[in-house]
């Protein structure tokens, strides 16, 4: 298998590739580094930080004190920043790379968040679980999540009184898309969710009372359907397998849909809705390594900081720095800005976020400084130094590991440190620009190659 898809792959499956991995790796066939992909990816290790001291609140049933209520909202505000830095080190660990991506691929599908941090790691957890399984049976656990049943409000959804909010969505958003559904099968398809709602500590709870028995009619069909023979009505329409792998397409292939790639795609996933055969489907193919596909997409914040992480390990001494980068970059962990989800492609950029993009590796490892004077010039490059420490530097508190950097690449050669860092191929000014920097230091070089354009793209 040839180096640049080797990196093209794991910048897809993954945040990138350290040279001693594609050293390994370009020994072998195509067939056996995926495979081996999905084998180091067949575990599944929850995520978890410590909620004992919440667990032991909730663990009273169904009613709460409103002291406790509060308290209980103080320490999910907590754990919530630990859940969000637990996740950003674990995409960078690697272990279980594709599922992890892949998990992290799911949370902008099945798009929830709570203020419970509890809930929302169960519901993370759920995510990760069904990451790489049957399609239909992950729709069915996600509709049960306390987290969820909040979220949609299903909890809300009685008989005689139905909440049609999750109902909505679930055919909108998370299995066929816009406009191939009616009011009528949104209406029906609720009634067979009412009931849903879950206790304190976040179990599923069935309130059968609640539950609406009469006859639904949906997509053609009627009986006494329940929330996961909806499911699974849904499931026989071809739609909803074009749909999951239209999402699919865009977020590990290219942000334009290849409608030859999808429609074979969509027979493979249509089949039994396996997603570790999609996936592999999609790695396997000779198209998913096209030039038109290699350093196509833009990197979504989650995934340049993780990618920068792996390169120079990088951590904040204050861990809400780490929420306020994000922030700033515009996607936080845990925290979507709608049921939508993030729309990703273009518009994780703009002027903003592009300046703060290009300067974050210096911010980052260089100790909050870009030098962009000429040598001999003291005075200014002081002056501008602290100019640029005052806007930049004074929000950022971090330990750099550059003997792991080093550890890393120390048998590549200075000048062939692009092929490692950036995704895709240079464009030419830019590697005219490469050949007049000063390629003595290693450390300088990288973060100045993280300060190109080109370091936007995997």
């Amino acid at each position: 298998m040839k180096p640049n898809h080797i990196q093209h792959l794991y910048w897809r499956v993954g945040f990138g590739i350290s040279p001693n991995q594609l050293k390994l790796f370009s020994k072998k066939k195509k067939k056996e580094i995926v495979n081996q992909l999905f084998e180091d990816s067949k575990s599944m290790t929850t995520l978890e930080v410590d909620t004992t001291e919440i667990k032991t609140i909730l663990s009273d049933g169904f009613k709460i004190s409103p002291e406790n209520r509060k308290k209980v909202q103080k320490l999910s505000r907590q754990k919530t920043i630990d859940l969000n830095k637990a996740w950003i080190n674990r995409l960078a660990e690697g272990q279980t790379l594709l599922r992890e991506k892949v998990t992290l691929f799911w949370a902008n599908i099945f798009v929830c968040e709570d203020n419970n941090v509890v809930y929302i790691q169960q519901f993370n957890n759920t995510l990760r679980q069904h990451a790489l399984g049957h399609f239909g049976d992950f729709v069915k656990a996600i509709s049960k999540e306390a987290a969820m049943t909040k979220y949609l409000n299903t909890k809300q959804n009685r008989k005689q009184k139905p909440n049609e909010n999750f109902a909505r969505e679930l055919m909108e958003l998370f299995m066929l898309g816009e406009g191939q559904y009616s009011e009528k099968d949104i209406k029906e398809s609720a009634k067979a969710f009412t009931g849903y709602s879950h206790n304190l500590k976040g179990e599923f709870v069935f309130k059968k009372r609640q539950h609406d028995e009469t006859t639904k009619t949906f997509f053609g069909k009627s009986g006494n359907f329940s929330g996961d023979d909806i499911i699974d009505i849904i499931l026989e329409q071809k739609q909803c397998a074009q749909f999951i792998c239209e999402k699919v397409y865009r977020y590990f292939v290219n942000d334009t849909l290849n409608e030859n790639h999808i429609d074979e795609m969509v027979e493979v996933f249509y089949q039994n809705y396996d997603i570790t055969k999609l996936m592999s489907y999609v790695f396997m193919s000779n198209w998913f390594y096209q030039e038109e596909n290699i350093g196509s997409k833009i990197k979504s914040p989650i995934e340049f900081l993780v990618g920068l992480k792996m390169i120079v390990p990088v951590e904040f001494e204050n861990k809400k720095q780490l929420l306020y980068i994000q922030k700033q970059l515009g996607q936080i962990l845990l925290n979507p800005p709608n049921v939508a989800g993030w729309k990703g492609g273009k518009n994780w950029i703009d002027s903003n976020t592009i300046a703060l993009r290009l300067k974050l590796p210096s911010i980052l490892l260089n100790d909050a400084y870009i030098s962009k004077v000429k040598a001999g010039a003291t005075n200014n490059e002081a002056y501008r130094k602290e100019a640029f420490k005052k806007k930049y530097g004074k929000y950022f508190k971090t330990k750099t590991n550059w003997d792991s950097f080093s550890k890393q690449f120390v048998d590549v050669d200075t000048k062939d440190l692009p092929f490692y860092v950036i995704s895709g191929t240079l464009s030419h000014s830019t590697a005219l620009y490469l050949n007049t920097l000063d390629k003595s230091s290693k450390r300088e070089y990288c973060i100045q190659l993280m300060s190109l354009p080109e370091y936007q793209m995997c």
